[in-house]
């Protein structure tokens, strides 16, 4: 059924009151509706391949088992998201949850139960075993390291790292994210730059390309990059820096567009990169459009020891 139908309906014979409630329960039912039938479909797709790898199969045998989810894997049964405990700041009025000894601040606007929803998915997105992974015991950090975190939302990645490197660029352009990073942060204001612009392919009031910033801050020697689907934006404005700079790693998502891993991957090899895969699968359920193969690796790392030339 068409949802602006609806919303007419709704308007003209519902209570004001109402309204809100009624449409949620509709969005609702038909996300469920689209999630089992998306289900269905992977296991079809697979089922009918004559060849299909080991990873492939460990997530098939997984969505026969288990409703979909982003992370089609058993380790996600180890988080329970109504034992996270939240906190609330009595100076600033801010929530927060305790992440790796530390406070982890979030938006002013977020109820305690969305905070707990987020965090849950934070602690999935980094396990040892999740697709989302940035660092790995071959792919780490060292004291002498510094960091663009771009995208950096509530700052969960960059926290976690920010006594073990030399500095810290936090990119994100959402500014209610703003005051809560600069509340999680101020221990190490020292070390941490908050930088409220968009990374993307063009400079404006807004929006920054890593080639430009990095005219004036050439220390950075790590990535991190998730940016809802804009990563190739990313990339394309910041090709100087890529060919130049070495010693240089990137961890950068691939999971938004079916095509990312494939295009990002020819990028950093002619820039010169060891590329490699993080392990297993991501479903990303909240493409509406997303069709076969439907699964995909969730991040690239990417390392370069040495030199470009030409």
């Amino acid at each position: 059924m068409n949802m602006s139908f609806i919303k007419v309906v709704l308007k003209k014979s519902i209570p004001s009151s109402w309204k809100s409630t009624l449409i949620a329960r509709i969005e609702k039912q038909k996300n469920t509706v689209f999630l089992k039938q998306l289900q269905s479909n992977i296991i079809k797709y697979y089922d009918a391949k004559q060849v299909i790898s080991v990873d492939e199969r460990e997530v098939i045998e997984y969505l026969k088992k288990n409703a979909i989810t982003v992370f089609p894997y058993d380790f996600q049964e180890k988080y329970d998201k109504e034992s996270i405990p939240v906190f609330l700041d009595s100076i600033n009025k801010l929530r927060y949850v305790m992440h790796d000894n530390k406070k982890l601040y979030f938006k002013r606007s977020y109820s305690e139960n969305k905070i707990k929803s987020l965090y849950h998915g934070l602690l999935l997105d980094q396990d040892k075993q999740s697709p989302h992974l940035y660092l790995t015991e071959r792919f780490a950090l060292d004291a002498k390291d510094v960091i663009a975190d771009i995208g950096a939302a509530e700052g969960n990645f960059s926290l976690a790292n920010v006594e073990k490197v030399k500095k810290i660029y936090l990119f994100e352009c959402d500014d209610e994210w703003i005051e809560a990073l600069e509340a999680t942060f101020n221990p190490w204001k020292d070390k941490v730059e908050i930088c409220n612009k968009f990374v993307s392919n063009t400079d404006s009031v807004n929006c920054i390309t890593l080639d430009n910033f990095t005219k004036t801050h050439p220390d950075i020697s790590f990535l991190k990059v998730d940016i809802e689907g804009e990563e190739g934006n990313f990339l394309e404005g910041s090709q100087s820096f890529l060919h130049s700079k070495s010693p240089l790693k990137i961890a950068i998502c691939t999971y938004h567009k079916e095509e990312d891993e494939e295009v990002f991957t020819a990028i950093l090899k002619e820039n010169h990169f060891e590329v490699e895969t993080s392990t297993g699968f991501m479903i990303f359920i909240h493409d509406t459009k997303i069709k076969a193969p439907f699964l995909r690796r969730g991040l690239l790392r990417a390392q370069k020891k040495t030199a470009s030339y030409d």
